[in-house]
C-alpha cells in the first residue's frame, strides 16, 4: 500500500510527522536510492534510507513524563536543553505535542505515529487539563470570557472549563492544541501567565509521577483506542 513517506517514517517509529518532513524537505530521505521530494510515496517494503542508513521498525513504545520547566520540547535543539535528554530507553521515541519552554508538567512520548496522531487530532476531542497562575486576580468577567471561548486572531477559542484555586490560580480544561493557545487566552484579556503545568491527558493524570520522572504505559488504560 502507498502512503507518503513521512507517515511510513512516522509509523515505523522513526520520528515524528512533522521531524519526518523536515527529513525529506533537507533532502536526507532516499527510497530505493533515490532523494525524493516532500510528498512522494512508497510501500514499507520499499528501501527507505535516512542519512544513508536503513530505518529498522522498533516496538512499539509509550511514555509519559514530568516534564521540569527549563527545556524545550523537541528532539534536538542547538542552544536549549530539550526533553530527550531526560529519556533514557534504547527505543527512538518522539513527543507528542509540545509544552513551552517555561511550561512543565505532563507529556506523551512514543514511537508510534498513529498513537501520536490520534492524541493530536482535533476530531478526537482528547481533553488536556492545566494548573495556570496569572499575574493578578482573575475578574469574574474574564473567567466568563474564558468559559464561552475569547476571540484571537485565528478564531475563536472552544468554550473551556475552569475550577477556581485562588484569586489568581485556576485549573483549565480545554480540548484544542493550538500554538500557546492557554498563553494567548489569557494576554487577550490582559493577563500575564507566570506558571502553567499540565496535568492531565485524556483520563491520564500527572499525579504520583515526580519531576524528570518517565514510566511506560499501555495506551489501551488510558484511550479508547491507539488508531487514527
Amino acid at each position: 500500500m502507498l502512503e507518503r513517506v513521512q507517515k511510513i517514517l512516522s509509523n515505523l517509529g522513526y520520528c515524528s510527522r512533522r521531524d519526518a518532513e523536515k527529513l525529506i524537505s533537507a533532502g536526507k530521505v532516499k527510497v530505493n536510492g533515490v532523494v525524493i521530494r516532500l510528498g512522494e510515496k512508497a510501500t514499507k517494503k520499499d528501501k527507505i534510507l535516512v542519512y544513508d542508513k536503513p530505518i529498522d521498525k522498533e516496538q512499539p513504545v509509550y511514555l509519559k513524563f514530568h516534564k521540569p520547566a527549563g527545556c524545550v520540547t523537541a528532539l534536538k535543539d542547538e542552544k536549549y536543553k530539550t526533553v530527550m535528554e531526560y529519556i533514557h530507553i534504547k527505543e527512538r521515541v518522539f513527543p507528542i505535542g509540545r509544552l513551552d519552554s517555561n511550561s512543565s508538567g505532563l507529556l506523551l512520548l512514543t514511537n508510534d505515529g498513529d498513537f501520536a496522531n490520534f492524541i493530536m487530532h482535533p476530531r478526537n476531542k482528547i481533553k488536556k487539563t492545566y494548573l495556570v497562575r496569572v499575574d493578578r486576580p482573575l475578574k469574574k468577567e474574564d473567567l466568563a470570557h474564558l468559559q464561552e471561548g475569547v476571540i484571537l486572531r485565528d478564531g475563536k477559542t472552544r468554550p473551556t472549563r475552569i475550577k477556581k484555586i485562588k484569586a489568581d490560580y485556576f485549573e483549565i480544561t480545554i480540548q484544542e492544541g493550538k500554538y500557546r493557545i492557554i498563553k494567548r487566552m489569557l494576554k487577550r484579556l490582559n493577563y500575564h501567565v507566570t506558571s502553567l503545568k499540565r496535568i492531565k491527558i485524556g483520563s491520564m493524570k500527572l499525579a504520583g509521577l515526580k519531576v524528570s520522572e518517565y514510566v511506560k504505559f499501555d495506551p489501551e488504560n488510558y484511550f479508547m483506542k491507539k488508531k487514527s
